[in-house]
């Protein structure tokens, strides 16, 4: 039996990681695993449902097993198996309680513990109406709202260890007679400045730049950090799965603080003046020309002494730590670069995803189902939320489908 909707747990998934992160992505400096869990223990934490929370150093440490066990999906909460001995409040009953308490602020302790028991999360004798009203209390009453960030600029020893990445406008192009303004995608690498990724769209969006990512991991490794601005292309809940897929961290700027993407904003600067300032419009005649002319200037950058590196080039300073670069295993790159949605089955067994109608297995009709797929819609998977494992759909045929000899009843005598 699910306690919470998949679009929650995942929320509380991404919650915990992003507090681990620091230990997964190797970027924590303190002298051992438990020196992590007890500094992270003294800090407060903005909950899925906006409200300041702790943990024990003693839960982060379990949430950590569970990470190195089974991956990302180790973090989701659990479906409880000890219905029969007696708990108090875990994690999992604190999301549920902090779920419904967030969705109906009004729902007094006495229904949010009924609903427990409705869902068959406690018995009777578990979990006592006083000790949700404590914890309801402590959780939404007792906690100063503390809303001071550190905002420190820093700076990285080695490669992988941060890509600063953001979009700019690019040149204009002419196609078909008009005129289109294009947008350049690019991530630097922190410490030697080498442009990992980079390509040109007619749109800046996500899924450009999860081309871009996907690219750069494919031939760089895969980066401790990736440090964005706010901007909505970044602050997705697809940027954090595929981050947490990947083993990384996402760190966001402040607002007003631009210090903290200088590197990258620089980058676009060194650009505009090297290469776009010497571009006429009508010398493309295609988007794929101007994109070939980019990554030509983008491979003469990276081989080019940078001023700030004691006469190395980026390149060069890349591959002098490549012992630090950590490859991606190539057949689980394409699972980790999947958009994830949900989608509900209608009646005749389809989905749509984008404008397009995919076939799912019958057993499936008026499910809501877990979507896994790539922004092509070239593949399309079905995800098994008990095992992770993915069945691949296919585009609705209904001229196929004409011709499929359809099961019939058969019934027997005196039936």
């Amino acid at each position: 039996m699910v306690i919470l909707d998949h679009k929650t747990r995942e929320k509380v998934a991404l919650h915990r990681y992003a507090i681990l992160s620091p230990l997964i992505a190797g970027t924590y400096q303190g002298s051992s695993n438990k020196a992590f869990f007890i500094e992270a223990s003294s800090r407060t934490y903005e909950y899925i449902d906006g409200k300041d929370t702790t943990y024990s150093w003693y839960t982060l440490e379990r949430w950590y097993r569970d990470y190195q066990k089974d991956g990302f999906d180790g973090l989701f909460p659990k479906q409880r198996s000890d219905a029969n001995h007696h708990r108090k409040i875990d994690d999992d009953i604190a999301s549920q309680i902090i779920y419904l308490k967030k969705e109906y602020p009004r729902l007094p302790a006495t229904l949010i513990r009924q609903k427990l028991l409705d869902n068959g999360t406690i018995r009777e004798e578990d979990l006592s109406l006083s000790t949700i009203n404590r914890f309801i209390h402590q959780h939404f009453f007792s906690k100063e709202n503390t809303k001071n960030k550190d905002m420190r600029r820093y700076e990285r020893s080695h490669i992988n260890e941060v890509w600063n990445g953001d979009s700019s406008v690019g040149p204009y192009i002419k196609l078909n007679g008009k005129k289109f303004r294009t947008y350049i995608i690019a991530l630097v690498d922190d410490a030697s400045r080498m442009v990992t990724g980079v390509d040109i769209f007619l749109n800046d969006n996500f899924v450009n730049l999860m081309g871009v990512i996907k690219s750069a991991v494919s031939r760089y490794g895969k980066p401790k950090l990736f440090n964005f601005d706010n901007g909505a292309n970044y602050r997705s809940t697809q940027m954090s799965l595929i981050s947490a897929r990947l083993g990384s961290t996402v760190n966001y700027c402040a607002p007003y603080t631009p210090t903290s993407k200088a590197k990258i904003e620089r980058w676009f600067r060194t650009m505009k003046d090297q290469w776009m300032s010497q571009l006429h419009m009508d010398d493309f005649k295609s988007l794929e020309e101007l994109r070939v002319s980019l990554t030509a200037y983008v491979q003469h950058y990276n081989q080019t002494i940078h001023s700030s590196l004691n006469g190395l080039t980026p390149q060069d300073r890349f591959f002098q730590e490549s012992s630090l670069i950590i490859r991606v295993d190539e057949a689980k790159i394409d699972k980790i670069f999947l958009l994830e949605i949900e989608r509900k089955v209608s009646a005749d067994n389809v989905i749509r995803i984008e404008n397009q109608d995919f076939e799912v297995n019958y057993r499936y009709a008026g499910q809501k189902l877990l979507i896994r797929y790539s922004p092509d819609l070239s593949r399309v998977f079905v995800v098994d939320r008990d095992t992770d494992e993915l069945s691949e759909l296919h585009l609705l045929d209904k001229q196929a489908n004409a011709t499929i000899k359809r099961q019939k009843v058969r019934l027997t005598k005196g039936e």
